[in-house]
C-alpha cells in the first residue's frame, strides 16, 4: 500500500495518502458508470452559498469529444496522457446569484469551490480503483474553442484518469518521476492564531 511509503505525521485515514497522481496508465477503458460515479463524488462537494459553480466536461478515449480535449494539451502531457481512460475538464462559473438576490454577482469563491470538487473526484477515483491527474498544461484558448466554453466560465484543470500501471509504459526520463511525492510538514503550513511561514 502507498500509505506504507507516505507517512502522514498525525493520524489521518490512508485514503489522503494513497492518492497520488501518476502518469502511467494502462489504456484500458473506463466505463461510462464508472466515470459518472466519480464525477458524482465530485458533484458532492462543499461549496460556498451551496453556489455549486462547478462543471465536467468529459470525454473518453476513442470517443468524437476525446481528440479536441487531448489535442489542447501541452504536447508534454498528450505524451502520457494519450494511455488515460477518459479527460474531465474542470470549469467554474465567475458569477452567482446568491441567496436573497435576484441578480447574478461574482463569486470570489469559484476557484475555491471547483478545487474542493477536483478532491472529492481524485479520492473517489482513488478508492474506485482508478488513478486522477490533473493538469495546469494546456492551452487555454484552444481547450476553450474545443469544448465551446462561455466567457463566463473559467477553466481550472484537466483531469486525466485512468487505471495506474507499471512505470516502464512512460518515456524513461519521466519513469523516475514516477513515484508518490511526500509533503512539507504541517507545522510548515498551519499556525495558531496569525501567520508565521515567512514570505
Amino acid at each position: 500500500m502507498l500509505s506504507q511509503t507516505r507517512q502522514p505525521g498525525h493520524p489521518i485515514h490512508p485514503l489522503f495518502t494513497d492518492r497520488w497522481s501518476p502518469r502511467a496508465y494502462t489504456g484500458e477503458a473506463i466505463s461510462t458508470p464508472e466515470l459518472l460515479t466519480v464525477l458524482e463524488a465530485a458533484r458532492w462537494a462543499p461549496s460556498a452559498y451551496n453556489a455549486q459553480p462547478w462543471r465536467f466536461i468529459y470525454a473518453q478515449r476513442d470517443t468524437a469529444a476525446w481528440q479536441p480535449i487531448f489535442d489542447a494539451l501541452v504536447e508534454f502531457n498528450r505524451g502520457w496522457a494519450q494511455r488515460a481512460a477518459a479527460l474531465v475538464v474542470v470549469v467554474s462559473a465567475k458569477d452567482a446569484t446568491f441567496p436573497g438576490q435576484t441578480e447574478a454577482a461574482p463569486n470570489p469563491w469559484h476557484a475555491f469551490d471547483a478545487g474542493a470538487a477536483w478532491a472529492s473526484l481524485a479520492f473517489q477515483a482513488t478508492l474506485s480503483g482508478w488513478s486522477a491527474h490533473g493538469m495546469a498544461g494546456f492551452d487555454a484558448d484552444a481547450l476553450r474553442a474545443a469544448v465551446n466554453l462561455p466567457q463566463s466560465y473559467a477553466i481550472q484543470t484537466v483531469v486525466a484518469i485512468g487505471r495506474r500501471a507499471d512505470k516502464g509504459v512512460l518515456p524513461e526520463a519521466l519513469q523516475a518521476r514516477e513515484v508518490p511525492n511526500d509533503r512539507r510538514p504541517l507545522a510548515q503550513s498551519a499556525a495558531e492564531g496569525h501567520f508565521s511561514f515567512g514570505s
